[in-house]
């Protein structure tokens, strides 16, 4: 072992890994960490053990019970997640137990190997991934709850049910509406959103629900995806350097391929009914407008402090967070004199329900969705115990040597369809395959959309199951799974046309 302690040393290195191994392909860097002590060391069945520089030692246990272990809890935990619509159970928790239960049978194994150090730097670095994504959601989360609070979706949901169109034109705004606004608030919101307008509209016709229901995943999924800020997939690759904040952008046409193809057919198939129009007017609240120019400039923090600055988007997040405070500070204090005045000026004498209580951020705080952000910790830990385990490199060896790069990321889709996206999107990212700016747009094209073939591979297809019991279904959805998955090959063909310079 003696005579390759230099060759090994920085190669489990989890804070720097660039500058771990200098020279050489990041797949090869992959190689070397995961897979070399498997080379060096084959007369340790089962544990090939190498010594690291990063003060412990590496163990591959891949061909081990705890690495078959780990993999039996992961999948167990998982099918609980995806059974959370019968069992009523949040996805959170199984998830968070099967997080702490890889990771305490890794600490044991490497505990009594006399490997104290390791393990502990290697989880460490993977709550540092989830902290970066935790705050930025949060801030995000506060911001569309404060929208909501002053009533900027509900005015708007109002005008689109009363404005008397027809199912077939509700339909369109609806999917273009999805489209656009998942960009900038994150698609489930958008997608309840949309479908509240929906089952406004449609009330009893289910034809037409399920189908706009349909039509308003694929466009949210298809929006979040040439998006930073749009899908917590897009989120991941940004905030990891690989992508730049303008180059999401070019997917911006493959996207609406994507939406488009399957939208165009089933609009055929809407029914051609005219409803009753209707007379119900929603204020905003005070400060709305103030507001959604707070998020944009939060947005616009981030951004700068991520391409200007080289800081982490999560700052950006966290100072724009300061805005809202400051200004809700504002809004509680002038609640009952600036209030009373904004009253009048509407032309309503008494106060609002709803606005009798004065703004309080922390209350929007406390709304976010907790166990979204549990899970993610959840999903985080586990995959990352399996990386640490030497699964990940397995897995990049086949599928980005063996198959490519472009079968690879085509395959990412369809997982997300069944497994949820942000795994699949955190284990590419783990693996850190070397790959052309172009294949990186694919993958996160193919994560954000892939999703839309089934209902149950997308936040916003679970959710809009739920909002629309009875109505939009598995088997409604899967019924068009034919003309999501033309859309989907389409955007992908399109993405290689238009984006070529990038491969």
């Amino acid at each position: 072992m003696a005579d390759y302690t230099e060759l090994y040393k920085g190669i489990i290195c989890q804070d720097s890994f660039k500058e771990c191994v200098k020279g050489g392909s990041v797949l090869m860097k992959v190689f070397y960490r995961l897979l070399l002590p498997l080379l060096v060391v084959p007369g340790i069945p089962g544990l090939a053990m190498a010594a690291g520089a990063a003060g412990g030692d590496y163990i591959d246990l891949t061909t081990s019970w705890v690495g078959y272990a780990s993999l039996l809890i992961f999948v167990v935990a998982y099918g609980f997640v995806m059974a959370e619509e019968y069992t009523h159970m949040r996805k959170s928790k199984p998830v968070l137990l099967a997080a702490g239960i890889i990771w305490g049978i890794i600490g044991w194994v490497y505990a009594s190997h006399g490997f104290t150090h390791a393990a502990e730097m290697a989880v460490r670095h993977n709550i540092l991934e989830y902290a970066e994504l935790f705050l930025f959601l949060l801030v995000a989360m506060t911001y569309i709850n404060a929208m909501e609070e002053r009533q900027i979706f509900e005015a708007l949901r109002v005008r689109l049910v009363c404005a008397g169109f027809s199912l077939r034109k509700i339909f369109w705004l609806t999917g273009v509406l999805a489209f656009f606004i998942s960009p900038v608030a994150d698609n489930l919101t958008t997608a309840l959103l949309m479908c509240a307008v929906v089952m406004a509209i449609g009330k009893d016709n289910v034809k037409f629900v399920s189908l706009a229901c349909i039509n308003i995943v694929v466009a949210a999924n298809a929006g979040g995806a040439f998006s930073p800020f749009g899908d917590i997939t897009t989120l991941m690759v940004w905030q990891k350097g690989i992508v730049s904040f303008g180059t999401f952008f070019n997917l911006f046409i493959p996207s609406v391929v994507n939406w488009l193809v399957p939208a165009v057919i089933m609009s055929f198939a809407v029914p051609k009914i005219q409803p009753e129009t209707c007379e119900i007017n929603v204020k905003l609240k005070r400060g709305s407008y103030v507001v959604m120019g707070l998020f944009l400039l939060t947005i616009c923090t981030a951004v700068c402090f991520h391409n200007f600055l080289h800081l982490p988007p999560m700052m950006g997040m966290m100072t724009g967070l300061a805005y809202l405070k400051l200004y809700g500070f504002y809004l509680k204090k002038t609640h009952k004199t600036k209030g009373q005045q904004y009253r009048r000026r509407q032309g309503e004498e008494d106060e609002q329900i709803g606005d009798i209580v004065a703004f309080d951020v922390f209350r929007n705080i406390a709304r976010a969705e907790w166990d979204t952000l549990m899970f993610f910790y959840g999903v985080i830990l586990c995959v990352g115990g399996l990386g640490f385990i030497g699964y990940l490199a397995v897995v990049s060896k086949i599928m980005y040597i063996s198959w490519g790069a472009t079968s690879a990321n085509i395959l990412v889709g369809f997982l997300s369809a069944i497994v949820d996206n942000i795994p699949v999107m955190f284990a590419v990212l783990s693996m850190q395959p070397d790959m052309s700016m172009g294949q990186w747009l694919l993958v996160t094209l193919t994560a954000g959309v892939g999703g839309s073939m089934l209902s149950i591979g997308s936040a916003a297809g679970v959710a809009l199951m739920g909002q629309a019991r009875g109505m939009y279904t598995f088997g409604g959805h899967l019924k068009w799974a034919p003309a999501i998955a033309l859309g989907y090959f389409a955007s992908i063909a399109v993405h290689f046309f238009v984006n070529s310079r990038f491969f």
